[in-house]
Formats: C-alpha cells, sequence, structure tokens
C-alpha cells in the first residue's frame, strides 16, 4: 500500500484503514464474530501488506477489540503504526455520566482507551457523536487538553448521520481558542450511502477536514452478492434483517449496482474492490476503513489499491446514484 497524509497533518497513513469493530463483537446468537487468534491473523496480514492506520473504539467489544489490538502491538514497534480510536457512548451501568462527550467521561475514557491498547497516546481520538448537552465550549477545551498533554495527536468526529453545523460551530470555537480542531471526519459514506454530498462534504472542503469513512461497501451490498429480484443469500444481512433489506435492496441502488459490476468488468477487478478504489480516489478522502472476518476478505479488499479508474470511470460511478436534496 500506498501512503497519504492523514488530513491537513504531517501523519502519514496507509491509503486503507483496518477497521476492528468485528474483533471481540458478539452476536445476537451469543457467537464471537471475531475472536482473539483470527484477530491477530488479520492484523498481521494488514501489516504484512504494508498498512499502518488501525481503527478502533472503546465500545468494539466491550474492550476487547482494544484490550487485543494493545496486546498485539506490544509485540511490535508501536511508532510504526497510527492508532485511532472513539469514544462517546455508555461505559457504565446507571451512571448519568456514563456516556457523551461532557469532560468527566472523556477524561475517563481517554484514561480507559490508553490503558486497554497498552500505550501513553493515540494519534487520532474521535468524538464517536456529539450530544445536545454538553456545550461546544466544554469539548473542545478539554480535546485540546488531551493535545497539549501528548495523550492525543489528533482530533476527529465521527458521525451516523452527519451534521455539518456541529462539526462547524466546534471548529470555529477551536479556531477563537486557539485549540486543535477537528482534521478528521469519519461518516458513513459509499456509493449508495451518499448523504454527505449535500452541504457536509463542502464544509469539510472549507474547514480542510478529509475523510476516513466507514462502511464502504454498504454493508456488503456493494460487493455485488445481492441480485435484483432474487432472495438474498441465505446468513447474509439482507437474509436476516429488514431493516437492511429495506434501505439497501431497492431499485435505485440495483441501478448503481448495475453501473458499478460494469465498470469492474472493465478493469478485471470485483464490484467490492472498485467501490474501495472509487472512494480512495475520491480527492476528498483520506483512507476508507475495511472489515473483515477472514484474512481471505480482508486481502480482497487490500487489492483494491492496485486498482486505477479512468477519470470517466470515476465519473461514472459518481454518477450513478443522484446527490440527497437538502429540502
Amino acid at each position: 500500500m500506498e501512503y497519504v497524509p492523514l488530513g491537513n497533518t504531517g501523519t502519514a497513513v496507509s491509503e486503507l484503514s483496518f477497521g476492528t469493530w468485528r474483533f471481540g463483537r458478539e452476536t445476537d446468537t451469543g457467537e464471537m464474530e471475531v475472536g482473539k487468534e483470527r484477530a491477530f491473523d488479520l492484523l498481521d496480514a494488514y501489516a504484512d501488506a504494508g498498512g499502518n492506520f488501525i481503527d478502533t473504539a472503546d465500545v468494539y467489544g466491550d474492550g476487547r477489540s482494544e484490550n487485543w489490538i494493545g496486546d498485539w502491538l506490544s509485540e511490535r514497534d508501536r511508532e510504526q503504526f497510527v492508532v485511532a480510536s472513539k469514544v462517546y457512548w455508555p461505559t457504565r451501568e446507571d451512571d448519568p455520566n456514563g456516556r457523551g462527550i461532557g469532560r468527566k467521561h472523556l477524561r475517563r475514557q481517554v484514561d480507559a482507551v490508553l490503558d486497554r491498547l497498552g500505550t501513553d497516546y493515540v494519534d487520532l481520538l474521535y468524538c464517536h457523536r456529539f450530544d445536545d448537552r454538553t456545550p461546544p465550549e466544554e469539548f473542545t477545551r478539554t480535546l485540546d487538553g488531551f493535545v497539549e498533554d501528548g495523550r492525543v495527536n489528533y482530533l476527529g468526529a465521527s458521525t451516523f448521520e452527519p451534521n455539518a453545523w456541529e462539526v462547524a460551530r466546534a471548529n470555529e470555537i477551536a479556531d477563537r481558542r486557539d485549540r486543535e480542531p477537528f482534521t478528521v471526519s469519519q461518516p458513513r459514506y459509499n456509493l449508495v450511502d451518499r448523504e454527505v454530498e449535500t452541504d457536509y462534504l463542502d464544509m469539510c472542503e472549507a474547514y480542510d477536514i478529509e475523510l476516513c469513512p466507514w462502511s464502504p461497501l454498504a454493508g456488503g451490498f456493494l460487493t455485488g452478492k445481492y441480485t435484483r429480484g432474487d432472495a438474498p443469500p441465505s446468513g447474509t444481512r439482507g437474509a436476516q434483517s429488514d431493516r437492511f433489506a429495506d434501505r439497501y435492496l431497492t431499485d435505485a441502488n440495483f441501478e448503481t449496482l448495475d453501473v458499478l459490476r460494469t465498470v469492474a468488468d472493465e478493469v478485471g477487478a470485483s464490484p467490492a474492490q472498485v467501490s474501495l478504489a472509487w472512494l480512495s480516489e475520491h480527492p476528498q478522502v483520506c483512507a476508507p476503513i475495511v472489515g473483515a472476518r477472514t484474512v481471505d476478505q480482508l486481502e480482497e479488499n487490500l487489492a483494491a489499491t492496485e486498482i486505477a479508474l479512468s477519470p470517466d470511470q470515476f465519473e461514472r460511478l459518481a454518477e450513478a446514484k443522484a446527490t440527497p436534496s437538502l429540502v
């Protein structure tokens, strides 16, 4: 893999980030999606391919993801890797201050993140979400303090429903108070989830914020495993989740998938690889976050870095689904 700047910073990261949300995650049936041994195999495969940008969060696998990454890093040179984590979600039962981005919760969680990772700093700390009760003056000052004392290098904002106003307001306050701004954003973004193509991308350009998108394959829809008019394959999200089916198995999305399959045939790659290549070549994207259950899946995704799309192919994919309206 090649290396690119982490947004507007002096840190270089691999062009694909490795997401570890499946590490230690238990399904509804009590099975673990990725256990510790396989997690190590996946991290080994990613590092062997030149990957250095690992993405996790305090709630992934109830903390197991960070613990396992820390155990894996303990056998390697920590300085060779760029580690990102996130804080926001509840981590303490029956504690009114056990969630959000208020100072009390942020300080407790950053200490816990560092302890689980076995390191004295994280390269990138995301606010996993914003909350309505914490004043921006408070969380921007708290986050800046983490950078000042060396526990955090850079700040990012992760979001499920992109809100340009929240990020812009925080960065305006940071600018006026000479505090560390958000330099990276982690929204959902892929060829069929295009919510950020409203004012959010405009805001990111204005504030020099680059994207590290999650769900670059739309939960598996963009792998090409689904076919218009056919029942979803057994065991897939489309077969198990009505919510997934309602969101992704639509005529409009299958029209996008048709264009994707055509381009994939043209370049001799899989739809998943072309989807990742399209994001990687997007001028506002830093490093899409890929996840995998197996080493084979991960290696197929990482092969996307070998694909070069022509300007025409990039534009055909970009125009395959209309940008959502602000109205």
